[in-house]
């Protein structure tokens, strides 16, 4: 198998993790967007909608980050996907709702038109307006997270074990690190993260992650 991937890449990273953690083999072939390769006559004739990940098992190819979670899990037997009916299907409603409900408001919404030009509003007014809203929707959405999936002294987001929407959901979150949200107030969603970082995968995985937000520190954001 082998995953087309950027270590900076939000939908990449919990993936990659997941194939860490599982010891999964796969190779792994970046595919540079920043230099424009995703959008390439090459790239873009395996996946016309021009994004990453991608997997490619055989002369099978699949798309979508959370769907190549399942894939893998279910390929491997992996406890991280359970079968048992219900036990799955909350799994399934944690992966849908971080990709429907927090990422596009998160994401969309409040870290990435600060970080990426091609997602910042020309319009300063415009740009303002698109950030405060997705960051007041955020944090609705945060509370959810923290007080919902992580309430009542939760380890993981599905049940006593670790699930591949823990991969999938903290990278999503830890996105706001780009940003250098403050996540303070969300016990329960810090609580969460540091158990995800302190997963052996974490430093490898995220290293080129966590010095992209580095090198954001001087920059000024706005602030949930």
């Amino acid at each position: 198998m082998k995953l087309y991937m950027h270590p900076a890449s939000t939908t990449s990273r919990p993936v990659m993790q997941f194939i860490a953690d599982e010891k999964i083999p796969c190779e792994q072939q970046v595919v540079d967007i920043f230099k424009g390769e995703h959008v390439g006559d090459a790239y873009t004739r395996m996946n016309p909608s021009k994004l990453i990940p991608m997997l490619e098992d055989g002369d099978f190819r699949l798309t979508e980050s959370a769907t190549i979670l399942r894939y893998l899990a279910e390929k491997t037997g992996s406890k991280a996907y359970p079968q048992e009916l219900h036990a799955q299907a909350r799994v399934n409603e944690a992966l849908d709702w971080f990709n429907s409900q927090f990422y596009r408001d998160w994401g969309y919404g409040y870290v990435y038109p600060q970080v990426f030009p091609n997602q910042k509003r020309e319009d300063p007014a415009a740009q303002s307006s698109v950030v405060a809203w997705g960051g007041n929707k955020a944090k609705d959405w945060l509370k959810v997270l923290n007080e919902h999936f992580l309430g009542g002294g939760k380890a993981w987001l599905t049940g006593p074990d670790i699930s591949i929407a823990d991969y999938f959901g903290f990278a999503l979150v830890t996105a706001g690190e780009l940003v250098h949200a403050d996540l303070a107030p969300y016990r329960n969603v810090t609580r969460w993260i540091g158990a995800m970082k302190a997963r052996p995968s974490y430093a490898e995985v995220y290293k080129f992650f966590n010095g992209f937000c580095d090198s954001t520190k001087a920059q000024k954001f706005a602030a949930l």
